[in-house]
């Protein structure tokens, strides 16, 4: 894959992943999580396996995950009138630098832009939201022990 090369999103729910689809978003998470950001806290959460769970991924040159992530529907709000929340925003090292994460970022507005979203992001990378609309509520908070905050997007 050039950066000229046209990019598909893959779209699908938990019953439609095929194993070795699942392997890599899997693998890609693990490495980037566990092993570059030192995560502490569980990686797998059972959130992945929701019916209503998307799941979202640009495929890499090789078989692999490029780029993925993932948006949850939760029954009840968390913050205001948002019940999407996009999350799990993970690009693999190889894969940096091309705009793969603002790609999935803008095929989610384009999906669930006119519902309300909120997403926890590490407190470095909130520009890249904030091009998306999204706005920082409450204060900064420590989770997986890397600093995060809470973004809302109003619907539009």
């Amino acid at each position: 894959m050039t950066l000229d090369s046209p990019v598909t999103i893959v779209e699908k729910r938990w019953s439609e992943l095929l194993t070795d689809e699942l392997y890599e978003i899997v693998k890609l998470r693990t490495d980037v999580f566990y092993v570059e950001q030192k995560v502490d806290e569980s990686e797998l959460d059972r959130r992945d396996k929701e019916d209503a769970t998307a799941h979202l991924w640009i495929a890499g040159d090789h078989g692999d995950v490029a780029a993925y992530l993932r948006v949850l529907c939760d029954a009840e709000a968390e913050y205001g009138d948002a019940h999407r929340l996009p999350g799990r925003v993970v690009v693999g090292a190889a894969y940096r630098g091309r705009g793969f994460a603002r790609l999935l970022l803008t095929r989610v507005v384009e999906l669930f832009g006119s519902e309300p979203l909120l997403l926890h992001s590490q407190s470095y990378i909130t520009e890249l939201y904030a091009g998306f609309g999204f706005v920082p509520v409450g204060e900064e908070f420590v989770e997986a022990v890397i600093p995060h905050r809470t973004l809302y997007r109003a619907a539009r």
